[in-house]
């Protein structure tokens, strides 16, 4: 393990953590948007999105031998693979008055449930705030080496 790959690694999580509070942030924006796009012809409701996130792998011979001989782990990081749809139904609700409204008077609302992004959200946060906590203490550590040679 290299003398930065914890940075490294924190710094990744940083990147991921925050791209992934963004899509959250922007499901609850758009929890009661019903012309999100045109689909057929019609406007579609929006569709909540959620982030993949895989581990960023190293492929060099050394990192290979060293998780095979269980010296170590070839992992160094976290990136964001792909930003989803949620694919599931629209909520629809009885309002015949909405100009969205359908010949039976239902409108369809986006598949965002609120609660779930919220909890989403909070976890995303802590996720951050840890990786800043682990990145200080690492900046911490070097600073302390440092100061060794005085």
């Amino acid at each position: 393990m290299s003398l930065f790959q914890g940075l490294h690694i924190s710094g990744s999580a940083l990147t991921a953590n925050r791209l992934r509070m963004d899509v959250i942030s922007s499901n609850i924006a758009n929890a009661n948007t019903t012309r999100a796009r045109m689909v057929n012809g019609a406007w579609e409701p929006y569709r909540a999105k959620q982030v993949v996130m895989t581990p960023i792998e190293t492929q060099s011979f050394s990192s290979i031998l060293d998780t095979a001989m269980g010296k170590g782990t070839n992992i160094e990081g976290v990136k964001v693979s792909a930003i989803i749809e949620d694919q599931s139904d629209f909520k629809l609700v009885y309002d015949p008055e909405h100009p969205d409204a359908n010949a039976e008077g239902y409108v369809q609302l986006p598949n965002v449930d609120l609660l779930k992004e919220i909890v989403n959200l909070m976890s995303a946060t802590r996720t951050y705030e840890a990786n800043v906590t682990a990145l200080n203490a690492a900046k911490a550590m070097y600073m302390k080496a440092l100061e060794i040679g005085k």
